[in-house]
């Protein structure tokens, strides 16, 4: 239960962390939850990516899908040399899903030492 209560924190926050403050507030978010869900360092990283990976795959399907998939198909192109936008916003949500694992995991360690 405190697995899937820290993932939804971790979501909600960042979600309204990012309306005020720069993309890396998912990172201060995440490491405050790692170290205050007393999850293990395993559950702890989960918790983090799955939570960012899928707030970030959300809010980029959000402002893809009103403009055809324009920018998105763009972006691959240049990436991949290829029009394949679900790539791209697969490669979005793992990119944020690390950011926000790592940071998780760090703040697990962090309560960890600090015992």
């Amino acid at each position: 239960m405190r697995f899937f209560l820290t993932i939804l924190i971790i979501a909600l926050v960042s979600a309204i962390g990012e309306m005020i403050f720069p993309w890396w507030i998912i990172g201060i978010v995440s490491l405050l939850a790692g170290m205050l869900a007393g999850l293990k360092p395993g559950k702890s990283f989960l918790a983090g990516f799955l939570a960012i990976g899928i707030f970030w795959l959300v809010a980029a399907l959000c402002h893809d899908l009103p403009n055809d998939h324009i920018l998105s198909q763009r972006m691959a192109i240049l990436l991949f040399k290829k029009p394949t936008y679900p790539l791209f916003l697969l490669v979005i949500a793992i990119i944020g899903g690390l950011v926000g694992g790592l940071c998780s995991l760090t703040g697990a360690y962090i309560r960890g030492i600090s015992k």
